[in-house]
Protein backbone atom coordinates (compact mmCIF):
# COMPACT_ATOMS: atom_id res chain seq x y z
CA UNK A 1 0.00 0.00 0.00
CA UNK A 2 2.93 2.34 0.72
CA UNK A 3 4.11 2.01 -2.90
CA UNK A 4 0.63 2.92 -4.16
CA UNK A 5 0.55 6.19 -2.20
CA UNK A 6 4.01 7.11 -3.43
CA UNK A 7 3.05 6.38 -7.05
CA UNK A 8 -0.13 8.44 -6.66
CA UNK A 9 1.87 11.38 -5.27
CA UNK A 10 4.32 11.22 -8.20
CA UNK A 11 1.51 11.10 -10.76
CA UNK A 12 -0.29 14.01 -9.06
CA UNK A 13 2.91 16.10 -8.94
CA UNK A 14 3.69 15.43 -12.61
CA UNK A 15 0.12 16.25 -13.59
CA UNK A 16 0.13 19.57 -11.75
CA UNK A 17 3.54 20.48 -13.18
CA UNK A 18 2.39 19.69 -16.71
CA UNK A 19 -0.71 21.81 -16.15
CA UNK A 20 1.35 24.82 -15.03
CA UNK A 21 3.81 24.51 -17.91
CA UNK A 22 0.98 24.04 -20.39
CA UNK A 23 -0.65 27.34 -19.40
CA UNK A 24 2.60 29.25 -19.91
CA UNK A 25 3.68 29.59 -16.28
CA UNK A 26 7.40 30.08 -15.67
CA UNK A 27 9.39 31.38 -12.74
CA UNK A 28 10.58 34.99 -12.85
CA UNK A 29 13.98 35.32 -14.47
CA UNK A 30 14.09 31.86 -16.00
CA UNK A 31 13.39 32.94 -19.58
CA UNK A 32 16.75 33.68 -21.23
CA UNK A 33 15.17 35.70 -24.03
CA UNK A 34 12.99 37.90 -21.84
CA UNK A 35 14.34 41.12 -23.39
CA UNK A 36 12.37 42.51 -26.32
CA UNK A 37 14.00 41.80 -29.65
CA UNK A 38 14.38 45.52 -30.39
CA UNK A 39 16.63 46.03 -27.36
CA UNK A 40 18.57 42.78 -27.52
CA UNK A 41 21.81 44.60 -28.47
CA UNK A 42 22.68 47.72 -26.49
CA UNK A 43 25.57 49.92 -25.53
CA UNK A 44 25.77 51.94 -22.33
CA UNK A 45 26.34 55.68 -22.07
CA UNK A 46 26.74 56.84 -18.47
CA UNK A 47 28.26 59.89 -16.75
CA UNK A 48 31.83 59.55 -15.49
CA UNK A 49 30.74 59.33 -11.84
CA UNK A 50 28.59 56.22 -12.50
CA UNK A 51 31.22 53.49 -13.06
CA UNK A 52 29.74 51.25 -10.36
CA UNK A 53 26.29 51.51 -11.93
CA UNK A 54 27.76 50.59 -15.32
CA UNK A 55 29.26 47.38 -13.86
CA UNK A 56 25.96 46.39 -12.23
CA UNK A 57 23.95 47.20 -15.36
CA UNK A 58 26.26 45.00 -17.43
CA UNK A 59 25.57 42.08 -15.08
CA UNK A 60 21.79 42.49 -14.84
CA UNK A 61 21.17 43.34 -18.49
CA UNK A 62 23.30 40.36 -19.53
CA UNK A 63 21.23 38.12 -17.27
CA UNK A 64 18.06 39.51 -18.87
CA UNK A 65 19.26 38.50 -22.34
CA UNK A 66 20.59 41.87 -23.52
CA UNK A 67 23.93 41.70 -25.31
CA UNK A 68 26.15 44.69 -24.56
CA UNK A 69 28.04 45.80 -27.64
CA UNK A 70 29.56 48.93 -29.11
CA UNK A 71 28.30 47.97 -32.57
CA UNK A 72 27.11 50.93 -34.65
CA UNK A 73 23.57 49.53 -34.97
CA UNK A 74 23.15 48.94 -31.22
CA UNK A 75 20.57 50.82 -29.20
CA UNK A 76 22.01 53.08 -26.50
CA UNK A 77 20.96 53.08 -22.86
CA UNK A 78 21.76 56.68 -21.97
CA UNK A 79 21.78 57.81 -18.35
CA UNK A 80 20.68 61.43 -18.45
CA UNK A 81 20.94 62.15 -14.73
CA UNK A 82 22.85 60.35 -11.96
CA UNK A 83 22.29 62.10 -8.62
CA UNK A 84 23.43 60.51 -5.35
CA UNK A 85 22.35 62.38 -2.21
CA UNK A 86 23.16 62.13 1.47
CA UNK A 87 20.86 63.87 3.94
CA UNK A 88 21.21 63.98 7.72
CA UNK A 89 18.02 64.12 9.76
CA UNK A 90 18.80 65.54 13.20
CA UNK A 91 16.77 64.70 16.27
CA UNK A 92 17.56 62.70 19.37
CA UNK A 93 19.50 60.45 17.03
CA UNK A 94 21.16 61.45 13.81
CA UNK A 95 19.66 59.48 10.95
CA UNK A 96 21.32 59.49 7.56
CA UNK A 97 19.25 59.15 4.40
CA UNK A 98 21.02 57.92 1.26
CA UNK A 99 19.18 58.40 -2.02
CA UNK A 100 20.06 57.76 -5.65
CA UNK A 101 18.03 59.20 -8.54
CA UNK A 102 18.82 57.92 -12.02
CA UNK A 103 17.05 59.15 -15.16
CA UNK A 104 17.59 57.16 -18.35
CA UNK A 105 16.18 56.57 -21.82
CA UNK A 106 16.87 54.32 -24.77
CA UNK A 107 18.08 55.86 -28.02
CA UNK A 108 18.58 54.38 -31.45
CA UNK A 109 21.99 54.25 -33.14
CA UNK A 110 21.54 57.79 -34.53
CA UNK A 111 20.84 59.25 -31.07
CA UNK A 112 17.09 59.66 -31.54
CA UNK A 113 15.07 58.86 -28.40
CA UNK A 114 13.13 55.60 -28.61
CA UNK A 115 11.64 55.80 -25.10
CA UNK A 116 10.59 58.64 -22.85
CA UNK A 117 13.00 59.46 -20.00
CA UNK A 118 12.31 57.34 -16.92
CA UNK A 119 13.52 58.05 -13.38
CA UNK A 120 14.20 55.30 -10.85
CA UNK A 121 14.92 55.98 -7.19
CA UNK A 122 16.48 53.93 -4.41
CA UNK A 123 16.64 55.03 -0.77
CA UNK A 124 18.21 53.60 2.39
CA UNK A 125 18.57 55.02 5.90
CA UNK A 126 20.80 54.25 8.85
CA UNK A 127 21.40 55.60 12.34
CA UNK A 128 24.48 57.74 12.80
CA UNK A 129 26.38 57.68 16.09
CA UNK A 130 29.31 60.08 16.63
CA UNK A 131 31.17 57.48 18.71
CA UNK A 132 31.25 54.98 15.84
CA UNK A 133 32.27 57.16 12.90
CA UNK A 134 34.46 54.45 11.35
CA UNK A 135 31.62 51.91 11.48
CA UNK A 136 29.22 54.45 10.01
CA UNK A 137 31.57 55.10 7.08
CA UNK A 138 31.63 51.36 6.36
CA UNK A 139 27.86 51.18 6.64
CA UNK A 140 27.46 54.11 4.25
CA UNK A 141 29.78 52.47 1.69
CA UNK A 142 27.84 49.21 1.96
CA UNK A 143 24.45 50.93 1.62
CA UNK A 144 25.68 52.93 -1.37
CA UNK A 145 26.50 49.61 -3.06
CA UNK A 146 23.04 48.27 -2.16
CA UNK A 147 21.38 51.37 -3.64
CA UNK A 148 23.36 51.14 -6.88
CA UNK A 149 22.51 47.45 -7.14
CA UNK A 150 18.82 48.21 -6.58
CA UNK A 151 18.76 50.91 -9.28
CA UNK A 152 20.53 48.62 -11.77
CA UNK A 153 17.98 45.86 -11.10
CA UNK A 154 15.07 48.30 -11.56
CA UNK A 155 16.46 49.50 -14.90
CA UNK A 156 17.11 45.97 -16.14
CA UNK A 157 13.60 44.84 -15.12
CA UNK A 158 11.97 47.75 -16.93
CA UNK A 159 13.96 47.13 -20.09
CA UNK A 160 13.44 43.36 -20.08
CA UNK A 161 9.69 43.68 -19.42
CA UNK A 162 9.38 46.36 -22.15
CA UNK A 163 7.45 48.66 -19.82
CA UNK A 164 9.09 51.86 -21.00
CA UNK A 165 6.80 54.39 -22.72
CA UNK A 166 7.76 55.03 -26.33
CA UNK A 167 9.00 58.50 -27.21
CA UNK A 168 6.51 60.81 -28.82
CA UNK A 169 7.33 61.35 -32.48
CA UNK A 170 7.60 64.95 -33.62
CA UNK A 171 5.12 65.37 -36.44
CA UNK A 172 4.89 68.59 -38.42
CA UNK A 173 1.88 70.70 -37.53
CA UNK A 174 -0.93 70.68 -40.08
CA UNK A 175 -1.92 74.13 -41.30
CA UNK A 176 -5.39 75.29 -40.23
CA UNK A 177 -7.96 75.32 -43.01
Amino acid sequence: MHLGKRLAAIVLTCGLSAGLVGCGFHLKGTNPSSAPVAYSVMSLSLPTNAEELQEKLAVYLGAAGVQLSNAPEAYVLRVLDYTPRRLELNGKLVETLLRLNVTFRIEDAQGNPVTEPRTVVATRTYQYDIETVNTDDQEQKFLNQVIIDDVAQQIARQISSNRLPLAKQNTPAQPAQ
